[in-house]
């Protein structure tokens, strides 16, 4: 097939782009920040390169249009004839245009969200805290609702799982190219406001050619703490309390921030980076320590700022607002700890009792921060005590609207963040353990190892006693298989405080992750309940519980489709246990960005759990790419978490309980035929002689392991022989990369074909949203798949059989998907996430080929031979250009 001429060429992608649904400015953003790569290509890229990069292009924009063995022939073969350095600078390009492309997609929701937000009242769309409370009034009543709305919990915790491809130096260019995008719309078109922007763009994207896109090395466990302190600094501080005033102003209409609010703090944040050491020897209890350290040193900044800020604009003199007894005894109080600073403040402010406060706390949370002890506070319940006593005393004096504005947002802050910003939870294996358990009982030397886990509960009780009892206390306990599992942590926190000393206060968590363990989770529950440890904790926080779920393992244990199911079915026999035995239980969902991994949307999830699994909380990991996908931006992250919220308070809502009761009864036939099925096709896969290295053959799987993702180790041992030996990140990240996503829909087809009623399988699709869940979340994995590009993966082993059959139980699985969903296609019913992957698809693509080449390339290599760097790092860069293309893969 010949090549296209150059007016060809421009017609093709001309016809391409118009074919895609994207809104107009949307549109306008992706051609101007793709004619300014294109300009920085031709000046700053070698002699060449900018033509190369048109050339495969078009090819696979032909490719993917003509869906033809020829046009996807020729496409690979101008991959395969560049010079490696020529391919690398080609790989390089297309990454920095899915960065580019990326933000104008983040950049249109956030445009979008404004738009609304400006045509309508603030919580009018169905899927927020708000439409969810007037829905809830309307079955229960409204003070019962409102009880359900202030009792309500959002718990996301961060975690450092080596799923986000792109470097923090990277994200930064980006963040500032947003904010130069945002003020390119706001100016004067062609005017110096405008032309200043554009040509900051310019220097930018640049920049972002310029800087290696992959790191050096391997980030250390503070690397990633810093790393997530970017989320808090620069969205969630800000973001939380904006969220609280948007579902008080609803309401309470205009009395909004002129009396009480009604709404609670209803987020907690929660965070693994520096206390997950389960499988990563890195995370040690020093490196707690500084995590905590380093997390207070932040949010303390951010209270102080915030602090300063509201005393220097609360100048009101005490004529107009004459100051209560508590605020004249409070100054008293403060006055003698800081003398000579409050003479100075009286002095600038004179006659302004609340704004001389104010400014005196600020210089104690200052003073908390550098550990000052005759200044400090003691803990954030001191802190709010003077705050109220602030509030409290405007109230009296009439100025409401001082006491329920800014001030409010602060008390919000302290409330939700404390002095720790995120609640630190450690987690490790149940066998480390035991093994250290052991040790310590047979008596002798300790080995390293014991210290080290000894330690990490001094740590525990270190940052519980430096930043507060709720900084840390969350003790995970990863592959819990018995109560003795759970009762060892408590056994092994008297072995490292010694006799006679205090112990940290532990709420120790089991983590119930393979298929089995989710099926004895019930009987493990029943009998720790009665251990004196998680009794007496039982009965000092009121019959409180978290249970973690994994859905990681258990979706490589048995496969996805079994997998959901079986996860449905143990939180319903989980949450019936709890309600029979009075527990307030929580239930903490181990999901990752990718389908494989319980990804998707959250808010659809939450309205798909069984009755009383909710009740009012959620809680969830959220990892890799996802932190900065859902919490980078403040507007997304503001909508992000009002969906999720209202889904919560929703999710126990008598019609949506009765929903899910009624589908899991009416379908139970259903659900058990295609786990069966689903769980048999996935075992004559997985367990076929020899799948794990045919898997580490057809996949990038062992160079995934290369890439300086995260300071976790990407399996756990030395060689992958089994299954078992891999990790679930790597799993699911290596499929994605194949461009067959297998860890998300593997054994579906099969499943629904044994069902065989199409009739019925619709009927569930409209009445049953866990099914109508699992079917969408898979339509947008396989959306996201290739055809083409997974043979000729596939064709890299020597597995004809394996090969045939995941291809067979693709093409089973996406014909059943769209018969259910219906529509012509995948995606068909919904047009934003199609209208995302086509308009990626064909440059994926691109890097695709490039990374076949590459792979090739590497497995041609003698294993005894000289390292072909070339080839390896070029394997490395489409990996990263790969990952910012499809965006959740892992």
């Amino acid at each position: 097939m010949r090549e296209p001429t150059p007016t060809e060429a421009i017609d093709l992608v001309g016809r391409y782009e118009a074919g895609q649904e994207i809104p107009e400015q949307m549109r306008a953003d992706v051609r101007l920040l793709g004619s300014l790569l294109g300009r920085v290509l031709r000046e700053s890229g070698s002699a060449g390169l900018y033509e190369d990069v048109e050339r495969l292009r078009v090819a696979t924009i032909a490719a993917y249009t003509d869906e033809s063995d020829e046009a996807f022939a020729r496409a690979a073969e101008i991959a395969d004839s560049f010079t490696v350095e020529r391919a690398d600078e080609v790989a390089r390009a297309f990454t920095v245009y899915f960065h580019l492309v990326n933000l104008s997609e983040e950049h249109q929701r956030v445009r979008a969200l404004r738009e609304r937000d400006g045509l309508s009242e603030a919580g009018t769309r169905g899927d927020s805290v708000s439409a969810a409370f007037r829905l809830l009034s309307a079955e229960v009543g409204e003070e019962t609702a409102l009880e359900r709305l202030q009792a309500l919990r959002f718990h996301p915790v961060f975690t450092a799982h080596p799923t986000e491809a792109r470097r923090r130096a990277i994200s930064t260019g980006i963040r500032r190219l947003s904010e130069l995008l945002d003020a390119f719309d706001a100016a004067t078109p062609d005017g110096f406001d405008q032309r200043r922007a554009h040509r900051r763009m310019l220097e930018e994207i640049d920049t972002l050619w310029r800087t290696a896109p992959l790191r050096p090395e391997k980030p250390s466990p503070t690397d990633e703490v810093r790393a997530v302190m970017a989320v808090f600094d620069d969205t969630l501080f800000t973001t939380v309390p904006r969220v609280y005033r948007r579902v008080d102003s609803v309401l309470q209409g205009e009395e909004n921030g002129n009396r009480a609010p009604l709404v609670r703090p209803f987020i907690r944040v929660g965070t693994w980076v520096g206390g997950d050491r389960d499988g990563n020897p890195f995370v040690t209890a020093k490196v707690t320590r500084k995590a905590a350290a380093i997390a207070s040193e932040h949010v303390l900044h951010g209270l102080e700022r915030t602090a300063t800020r509201i005393g220097r604009t609360l100048t009101l003199d005490a004529v107009s607002t004459p100051p209560s007894e508590a605020l004249q005894a409070l100054w008293k109080r403060l006055r003698t700890a800081d003398e000579e600073a409050a003479t100075d403040i009286a002095q600038r402010s004179p006659n302004e009792p609340h704004r001389r406060i104010l400014l005196l706390i600020s210089r104690r949370i200052a003073a908390t921060r550098v550990r000052d002890a005759d200044l400090s506070y003691d803990d954030p319940e001191d802190l709010l005590a003077d705050l109220r006593v602030v509030q409290s005393s405007l109230v009296e004096a009439g100025a409401s609207r001082q006491a329920y504005g800014s001030l409010q947002r602060l008390i919000w802050q302290v409330e939700t963040f404390g002095f720790h910003l995120a609640e630190l939870e450690v987690r490790q294996h149940s066998a480390v353990h035991a093994k250290v358990l052991a040790e310590l009982e047979a008596g002798g030397e300790r080995s390293e190892q014991t210290e080290e886990v000894l330690e990490v509960f001094r740590a525990v009780a270190f940052v519980q006693k430096r930043f507060g009892p709720r900084a840390a206390g969350r003790y995970i306990v990863s592959f819990t298989q018995s109560a003795e599992d759970l009762a060892n942590v408590h056994r092994l926190a008297r072995y490292a405080v010694g006799e006679g000393e205090r112990a940290p206060v532990l709420d120790v968590i089991p983590l119930f992750e393979t298929f089995a363990d989710l099926q004895a989770a019930p009987g493990i529950l029943a009998e720790i309940q009665h251990h004196p440890e998680f009794a007496a904790r039982l009965d000092a926080t009121g019959r409180r519980m978290e249970v973690m779920l994994g859905y990681s393992d258990s979706s490589k244990d048995v496969g996805p489709v079994a997998a959901n199911l079986a996860l449905y079915e143990a939180q319903a026999d989980i949450s019936a246990w709890a309600q029979e035995n009075r527990i307030e239980l929580t239930l903490f969902h181990g999901r990752g960005g990718a389908l494989g991994r319980g990804g998707g949307p959250a808010n659809s999830a939450i309205l798909a759990q069984p009755p009383h699994s909710v009740d009012g909380r959620f809680k969830l990991t959220e990892q890799g790419e996802v932190i900065f996908a859902r919490y980078g931006d403040p507007a997304i992250a503001m909508r992000h978490i009002d969906q999720v919220a209202g889904a919560i308070l929703m999710a126990s809502a008598p019609s949506n309980e009765e929903t899910n009761r009624r589908a899991a009864e009416a379908y139970a036939d259903v659900a058990q035929v295609m786990e069966d099925a689903s769980r048999e096709r996935f075992f004559s896969l997985v367990k076929a002689p020899g799948f794990a290295p045919w898997f580490a053959t057809v996949t990038p799987m062992e160079e995934v392991g290369m890439l300086a993702l995260g300071s976790r180790p990407a399996r756990r041992g030395l060689s992958v022989e089994s299954l078992e030996d891999l990790r679930a990140i790597p799993w699911v990240f290596a499929w994605s990369q194949a461009r067959i996503n297998l860890a998300g829909w593997f054994g579906l087809g099969t499943a629904l074909e044994a069902v065989g009623d199409a009739e019925r399988l619709v009927e569930a699709y409209a009445q049953w949203p866990l099914f109508r869940a699992m079917i969408d979340n898979v339509a947008m994995s396989l959306a996201k798949a290739d055809d083409r590009i997974a043979r000729e993966y596939l064709a890299l082993g020597d597995r004809a059989d394996l090969a045939e059959l995941v291809m067979a139980e693709m093409t089973l699985t996406r014909d059943w998907v769209v018969r259910i969903a219906g529509g012509d296609g995948l995606l068909a019913n919904k047009a934003v996430l199609q209208r995302a992957v086509k308009l990626r698809s064909p440059y994926v693509d691109a890097l695709s080929l490039l990374q076949l080449r590459a792979l090739r390339a590497l497995r041609a290599t003698a294993p005894d031979g000289p390292v072909d760097t070339g080839h390896q790092r070029l394997l490395l860069l489409s990996v990263s250009g790969v990952a910012a293309g499809l965006q959740n893969t892992g």
